[in-house]
């Protein structure tokens, strides 16, 4: 049979009022005597009661739970983002329920619907759709805290890192080793983070007067892209001399088609990647990369979140946080292509 404040009452003989408020932690303030505290208490840890949550929920208007859309856990960076927002929202008392939206609009939209009926607190997306239509309309009955991804145009606030920072930085490592062929395998093309990285390499190739040379290729961030893209770059007979890949999943599939293709990195072809993750040093050779402050945009994130959540106030803070440039051995002066 399972415990209720019902079953506990009949066995104690108190009231179900006065059940209640002491397992809610009120004794004191209904001045309930320290003999039915202790009595009440002693009962409910013998027939190991568990409260409902989402009873509890539905009385104080909070669950302590919050949503977190993620468009691909088994990406490392993503799974990252997970791992650091559940971290920080577990520190300050949240649990948190994760949807894998598998880069569909349609699941974003389900997953929301499912977090809304159980009535979370607030909602942390990595959002996959063109428009920030639908969270907006969320974020009118419900608190939404967009990271990594953005939109052009919206008040939904936001933290992510400075991702056409990111996209210079990168192109003017290979530019200052001497390349001028440079392929550039993107990711989802109309995402935020792609657009701003892609848009980044260009005007680095512009600055260089180099804007006639811009290679651009892909659809996905996954391993598949960054294989497909880089088998058909090599076999081309103007190889290029570099490839910025603007994921470490794209990174993966290009490493492989290099080798596959019988070329060296960085002897034959140099190799940046964008998103920081420590296998990327166990590599051989070790990749040059920009990070991203994951730990920082997670927190970030969180903390605005709930603070939005306590004052009942629209959070409108819009951030982008610097990235690293991490240098290491992927990277040498271009050669002629055989």
């Amino acid at each position: 049979m399972k415990e209720t404040l019902v079953t506990i009452s009949k066995r104690t003989g108190f009231a179900i009022s006065t059940v209640s408020r002491v397992l809610n932690g009120q004794a004191e303030k209904y001045r309930i005597s320290r003999k039915t505290v202790e009595l009440i208490l002693a009962e409910a840890r013998r027939c190991d009661y568990t409260p409902s949550l989402l009873a509890k929920g539905l009385r104080m208007k909070r669950t302590n739970t919050l949503g977190l859309l993620i468009p691909q856990v088994s990406n490392p960076y993503f799974a990252d983002i997970a791992s650091a927002i559940i971290r920080e929202a577990r520190s300050h008392g949240y649990t948190v329920m994760v949807v894998d939206t598998m880069e569909n609009e349609e699941n974003e939209q389900e997953g929301i619907r499912t977090m809304l009926s159980r009535r979370v607190d607030g909602i942390v997306a990595v959002p996959c759709g063109r428009t920030p239509d639908h969270l907006e309309k969320v974020n009118r009955s419900v608190p939404v805290m967009l990271v990594d991804r953005s939109f052009e145009r919206t008040s939904l606030p936001y933290v992510c890192t400075d991702n056409y920072r990111g996209g210079v930085e990168a192109t003017r490592i290979l530019l200052q080793r001497g390349h001028r062929r440079i392929a550039c395998i993107q990711g989802v093309p109309h995402s935020m983070p792609n657009r701003r990285r892609v848009q980044g390499y260009l005007d680095a190739l512009r600055q260089a007067g180099l804007q006639e040379e811009a290679i651009i290729t892909g659809d996905a961030f996954s391993l598949e892209n960054g294989y497909r893209q880089t088998k058909l770059a090599v076999a081309g007979p103007d190889r290029p001399t570099a490839i910025f890949a603007l994921s470490n999943t794209i990174l993966l599939g290009a490493v492989k088609a290099i080798r596959e293709s019988g070329l060296r990195i960085p002897e034959d072809i140099s190799v940046v990647s964008f998103d920081d993750n420590p296998y990327l040093d166990f590599l051989v050779p070790a990749i040059t990369r920009i990070g991203q402050p994951v730990e920082e945009i997670g927190k970030t994130a969180v903390r605005l979140l709930l603070e939005s959540i306590r004052e009942e106030v629209r959070c409108r803070t819009q951030l982008q946080l610097p990235p690293e440039r991490i240098v290491r051995d992927s990277v040498a002066n271009p050669r002629t292509a055989k």
